[in-house]
Formats: C-alpha cells, structure tokens, sequence
C-alpha cells in the first residue's frame, strides 16, 4: 500500500493510498488530479475521504464518485456532496481492509474531522503505511489552519487531539504552505535548533521540487508553534508580541498566536 500526494491547484495535496489495484483519494479538491492518476496506475477507485466542506477539498468528489462508484466519507455535520456515510467521533471507515479512526478536529470549520490509521494489526496486514493521519486544513506542517467557523479554545483541542498521537504517525496535510509556516515560527522561537535544522530540511526538499509533506508527528511537537503554544519560550514571545498580561490563559495566548500568524508577513 502506498501512501502518493497529488498536487491540485496551486498548493494543495490530494492524498492517495493504493496497492497497485485498488485506491482511497483524501480531500478531493479537483478530480482531474486523481482521474490521471487512476489512469496511470490501471487503479480502480474505492473510496473517497472528506475532511471538511471548503470547495478546495469537496470540489472534485461528485465526478469522481459518478464515474467510479467510489463510496464517499465525511464529517457528520458539514455540507458535503451526497450520498456519502457521515462520521463522528469514535466512528470509523472501513475501506481495503483498512480501518480509519474519525477525530473531531473543529475549528478550522465546525464540524472538521481528521482521519487517523493506527498501526494495528488489521491494518499492518493489509499493507497499510501506518500509523498516518489526514488532518485536512486542521494542522499544517509547522502551523495549523485558519479559525473560519470555530474558535481559539476549540483550535487549541483539537490540536492537542492530534499531538496525543503516536510520535511516529506521518501527517498527511492538505497544502505545501511548510516554508512560509516555518518563517512565522523562526519568528516566534528563533533559539529552537530543532526548527532550524527541520527548516533547512524542507528547503532543500522544496529546492528539488520535492514535496515537505508527509511531517512526522514528533517533529511536529518539536517544530511547530501551534503544538507548543504552553511551551515557556513561546509563551514569553507571544506574551510580548501582543502585550498580553503574565497571567493571561492559555486560549487567550493561543488566538494571540493566531492572530499574529494572520498578520505576520
């Protein structure tokens, strides 16, 4: 089984799994994409994973589900293309043998889900590349997505949702947006020589025309501002950045964070 990202528009990754026959798409923004790479490798489409409604994501599902019968997965309450099997917390999708753990990971949108891949032994047998997770627009590699519908305090959860998982489990983001991520975060926490070391990594990886991405989800809470928001060297830079108060919680330091990502150029 293996783990492809699909280049669509200008940033975006269409993630595909397949095992030479048979293939799961994520985030299907643009069909075309996943139509040639279908074509490519003589793959039969199974099923489609969707993270959440934005267009980017969803725009590409209903053609590829009518032209292959492909099964279709998405958040229970967000506004995605029908028929699909709607999922929650604690629920999960089967497809190929394999076994996707549905989180809730608001905030980006209200009602975004991540799917995770546990390295169980179902999944090893069926040749699954785990443990990975498809985190949609919720975290980025060396960030996380914008708060359109959902707020600080649900941003903050539904990232420390995904920092509880296994070190070794690959982060399938759904844009290339690594180096810019990594400027803000050198911004934030200049002295961290394990972000320094992972920024040269992605550069010379972007310099090849090679994608950044899958991250790994250790490197991610050594690298990532987002992840390490509680952390004393980012709570002293963010405290004085936005002249926060010594005593200020940790939702208040975190949209603080937010905010001067927004801003940051």
């Amino acid at each position: 089984m293996k783990l492809v990202p699909l280049p669509a528009f200008s940033d975006n990754y269409i993630w595909m799994l397949q095992d030479g026959r048979d293939a799961i798409v994520v985030d299907p923004g643009d069909a075309a994409p996943v139509f040639d790479a279908l074509a490519r490798g003589n793959l039969q489409l199974a099923a489609i994973l969707v993270t959440h409604h934005h267009a980017d994501h969803t725009g590409g599902v209903a053609a590829l589900r009518d032209a292959t019968g492909a099964k279709v997965f998405g958040p229970a309450r967000e506004t995605v293309p029908e028929p699909l099997t709607r999922l929650a917390q604690g629920e999960h999708a089967e497809v190929l043998g394999l076994r996707f753990e549905v989180i809730e990971v608001p905030g980006h949108t209200a009602g975004h889900i991540a799917y995770f891949l546990p390295a169980s032994a179902a999944n090893t047998a069926a040749g699954a590349p785990a443990p990975l997770v498809f985190c949609g627009d919720t975290l980025f590699s060396g960030g996380c997505g914008r708060l359109f519908e959902g707020t600080p305090a649900q941003m903050l959860a539904s990232l420390d949702a995904l920092a509880a998982l296994p070190g070794e489990t690959r982060v399938c983001c759904a844009h290339e947006y690594t180096l810019a991520n990594l400027r803000f975060a050198n911004a934030v926490e200049p002295g961290n020589a394990a972000l320094t070391q992972y920024t040269a990594q992605c550069e010379a990886l972007r310099a090849r025309g090679e994608p950044t991405l899958p991250s790994q989800l250790a490197t991610e809470r050594q690298i990532n501002p987002f992840l390490r928001s509680r952390e004393a060297a980012v709570l002293q830079a963010v405290r004085a950045h936005a002249r926060l108060s010594p005593h200020s919680g940790e939702d208040e330091v975190f949209a603080a964070l937010r905010q001067w990502k927004n801003d940051f150029r």
